[in-house]
Order: C-alpha cells, then sequence, then structure tokens
C-alpha cells in the first residue's frame, strides 16, 4: 500500500523555495538544526535589548519616579563598551584554549557576564529610586556598574557569536545566515517586549526583581543551548597565530581594501535611521493623537519592515548583488520614508505616518545586512571576527549617539520654536521632529555620498573570498 502524504503537506512541499524564507540557508556544514540552534544566542540578546531599551525605560520613568535626564545616562552607559567589540573580534580570532575553542570562550564568559549584570540590577534600580537609606549617590553608583556589565556581556556574546556563525557558514550562504540571525534578534525583542509587558502591568518591585533575573536565567540557558556542540574542539590549533598587535592587524585590514570608507557609510547610514528610535511613537502621539495601542503599533511595522528588508537583502546578495549597491538602495529608501514621516503630520494623514514607518524598517532591514555582509566578505581570511568586532563597533556606537543627539536636537529645537525664536511661522510642537527627521535625510544622502565609490560595476561578477582559516 503506497503511503500518500496529508494534501497540505504536500502542497508545502510543492512551494518553491523562494516563497519560504531561509528555507535553503542550512548547509552541510551548518545544517538548519544546527543553524536554528545557533540562532538562541540572538534571541538572548533581543531580550536582553529589548529589556534595557524598552521595559526598563519606561519603569524607571513611571513607576520608580527616576528624573528622565539620569534614565537616558544610564541606557547610553552599555554603548560605552560598544568599541570594544573590535578588540573582542580580534582576540577571539587568535584565542588558542586548552581546549583547542577560539569563539566559545568568549560567547560563554559574555553570557555569564550578561547574567550576572542582570542579576544585580533590580537592587541597583531600587537603590537608585531612592527605596533605601543609604547615600545619595549609592543609587547611580550601583545603577551605572549594572548597566555596564550587562553592556559588556551584550557586546561579547553578539561579536562572538556573529564570528562563531562567519566560521560555521560557507561563504555563499552567508547572507542568508546573517538575514536569518537579523529576524531572530528582531524576533527576540518583539517576543520579550511582549512578555515583560504582561508581566509587568500589575508593577511591584518583587515583580521586577523577578522578570530582570528570570531573564537573567533566560538568556544564559539560551546561550548555553546555541553554544552546545558548535565549535569543534581543536580547531583553533590548525590556525596560524596571529603575532600582530591590534592596531598592526587593523593597519593590514585598512590596506587589503577601503575599510574607513565602508565604515564611515556604515556609521552615517546606521545614525540616520537610529535617530529616531525614540521619537516615533511620540511624534505619532502628539501630532496626530493617536492612542497607545496607535503607536505601539507603530514600533510593530518598523519591525516588520524590518524583517522583509533582512529577507529581500539575503536573495539579493545570494543571487550576486553588490553588497554596497544594497546598502545604498536602501539608503534611499529611508530618505524617501522620513520624507512620509515628515508630511504625515502637516497633512494629518495616518497613512503617510504607517508607510514611512514601514520604509524606514525596510530600508534600515537592507542597509545593515547589506554593510555586514560587505564586511564579512572583505574580512581577510582568520579574521573575521576582527571585521565583525569593527562593525558592531561602529554600528552600535553610532546608534547609541545617535538617539541621544536626536532626543537632544528634538528638545533644543522645540522649545526654541514655542518660544518664537525661530520666526511665527514655526511656531509649531511638528517643527522639532521635523528638524531631527530633516537632519536624517541629509545624513542619508551623505551616506550615498560615502557608499557611492564601493559599488562596484553593475556588470561585474560577484566573486566572494572565502573567511575560512
Amino acid at each position: 500500500m503506497k503511503f500518500r502524504l496529508p494534501r497540505p503537506s504536500r502542497t508545502w512541499m510543492r512551494m518553491a523555495p523562494q516563497y519560504l524564507p531561509f528555507a535553503d540557508a542550512g548547509s552541510e556544514s551548518l545544517p538548519m538544526s544546527r543553524l536554528l540552534r545557533l540562532s538562541l544566542f540572538q534571541v538572548s540578546v533581543g531580550l536582553c535589548s529589548v529589556l534595557l531599551i524598552g521595559t526598563l525605560n519606561r519603569v524607571m520613568i513611571v513607576e520608580l519616579h527616576v528624573p528622565a535626564g539620569l534614565v537616558a545616562v544610564m541606557l547610553a552607559i552599555p554603548v560605552l563598551f560598544a568599541p570594544f567589540r573590535a578588540l573582542i573580534g580580534f582576540r577571539s580570532d587568535k584565542h588558542q584554549s586548552a581546549l583547542g575553542w577560539r569563539r566559545f570562550p568568549y560567547v560563554w564568559k559574555g553570557a555569564v557576564i550578561m547574567f550576572s549584570g542582570l542579576s544585580i540590577m533590580p537592587f541597583a534600580l531600587i537603590i537608585l529610586s531612592g527605596d533605601s537609606q543609604g547615600p545619595d549617590w549609592a543609587g547611580p553608583a550601583s545603577a551605572a556598574v549594572a548597566f555596564l556589565v550587562v553592556g559588556i556581556g551584550l557586546h561579547t556574546v553578539q561579536t562572538a557569536g556573529l564570528a562563531l556563525a562567519t566560521d560555521l557558514t560557507p561563504p555563499e550562504k552567508q547572507p542568508q545566515v546573517v538575514a536569518f540571525l537579523s529576524v531572530l534578534l528582531l524576533v527576540g525583542m518583539l517576543g520579550g517586549s511582549l512578555v515583560f509587558g504582561a508581566i509587568l502591568a500589575d508593577f511591584s518591585q518583587i515583580k521586577l526583581i523577578q522578570t530582570i533575573q528570570g531573564c537573567a536565567v533566560v538568556c544564559l540557558l539560551l546561550t548555553t543551548a546555541a553554544l552546545w556542540r558548535q565549535e569543534i574542539r581543536g580547531a583553533s590549533h590548525k590556525i596560524e597565530p596571529i603575532a600582530e598587535s591590534f592596531s598592526e592587524a587593523w593597519g593590514a585590514m585598512r590596506r587589503q581594501g577601503p575599510w574607513v570608507r565602508r565604515l564611515v557609510a556604515a556609521g552615517l547610514g546606521t545614525g540616520a535611521f537610529a535617530m529616531q528610535d525614540i521619537l516615533l511613537e511620540p511624534y505619532g502621539a502628539q501630532m496626530l493623537g493617536l492612542s497607545v495601542s496607535a503607536t505601539t503599533l507603530l514600533t510593530a511595522l518598523l519591525a516588520a519592515g524590518g524583517i522583509v528588508g533582512f529577507i529581500v537583502a539575503a536573495r539579493r546578495l545570494v543571487n550576486g548583488a553588490d553588497p554596497h549597491r544594497v546598502a545604498g538602495f536602501g539608503a534611499l529608501i529611508g530618505m524617501f520614508a522620513f520624507v512620509f514621516i515628515i508630511f504625515a503630520a502637516p497633512l494629518n494623514s495616518q497613512f503617510l505616518l504607517s508607510l514611512g514607518t514601514i520604509l524606514i524598517g525596510f530600508g534600515a532591514g537592507l542597509f545593515t545586512h547589506a554593510t555586514l555582509t560587505a564586511c564579512m566578505q572583505a574580512a581577510p581570511a582568520g579574521q573575521a571576527g576582527l571585521a565583525l568586532g569593527i562593525w558592531g563597533a561602529v554600528q552600535a556606537t553610532s546608534a547609541g549617539v545617535a538617539v541621544g543627539v536626536g532626543g537632544a536636537m528634538r528638545d533644543l529645537v522645540s522649545n526654541a520654536a514655542m518660544a518664537g525664536q525661530l520666526g511665527p511661522g514655526l511656531v509649531h510642537p511638528a517643527t522639532g521632529y521635523a528638524f531631527v527627521y530633516g537632519l536624517e535625510v541629509i545624513l542619508l544622502f551623505a551616506t550615498l555620498v560615502a557608499v557611492g565609490p564601493l559599488v562596484r560595476p553593475a556588470a561585474r561578477a560577484l566573486s566572494v573570498p572565502s573567511l575560512q582559516p
């Protein structure tokens, strides 16, 4: 008797792979089952990130009554460690442990450091809120230490984890793997925001402690599962040790290609897309009178656009597209997106605001994926960690600085406009927002200027150098 699959199963099997994102991201060296498990380190990074910049941002200001300026300083502290991602990547390239691992020790240590910072964070926040008998400086000092420790762990896990994924992935599959890991990061952030919001809906200090420390345990378990039997023992002993110092290794890399221009373009574009991160929801609420649920939907639309951008970029790059060309296309889409956002207020158009939000996510997804892939492809053999670390340092630092500058510029320009210092025609709350969004358009144009010379002729065939040592 011949066995027949159920009709839905037969339908899925007949569906072309291009309609199933990441269906062919696996390879012989990194099967899909291992890739799914490896991606759990990105889920843990997403959970931790949304806890810091989303949940705790609101909890500290609303429930714990911490001044907004002090909250901004605390959230900026993890960015202080971002430049050291380049050094982490370089050290993981040349590391030779007794068991023959290169990346595993760094990812594991980063997970433990992140766990430690999250473990002490709820108590530091309670002291910061003034619910203690200690000196005034104890709260800010303890919270600063907790946020810094979490930032160190988070950047270490992501840098070494991406380098490990690069080591395990064949060059022709790297664009798909990068997109897949990026999407899992967004999935972790979206899932974490929903879970944390539900748990802390009825806020109490006990629930805050349980939530943060529960996140610490989950992140450690996810990272442990991601690392299990991924890196082959003894692999590092087959690699010639890199004798250069970090400055010498970076100097050698710079001589092998236009790395400075590549990183300048990545920094400008990342900053341009990130400057609106803390302004989008307030803009919708203040200018268009949107409800809390409607502004929350904007964040979902932004994430959805980003996921589509990652998928489209992966398809284009696998088919031989130049990553710099894809990055430029993402920056161009971003320019139109911010123009739509600017005109949404005077036209009182929720459609323009929603369309602009989706296009911001889509353009940022294209740009982020393409610039990361460009650095991976240009990395010298055996130095994927250094290349990814430098990209991560530039990307994270630019995003952190841009968020702070965007918020400060919005406040300064709005205050000046409402005081009549910019003329009677600009006395409107939208002036500050429009200034920031216009600045983002200018930065994206500068990004196109920086990335233009990197784009190869369209007829030139794509050549992807091997990243394996």
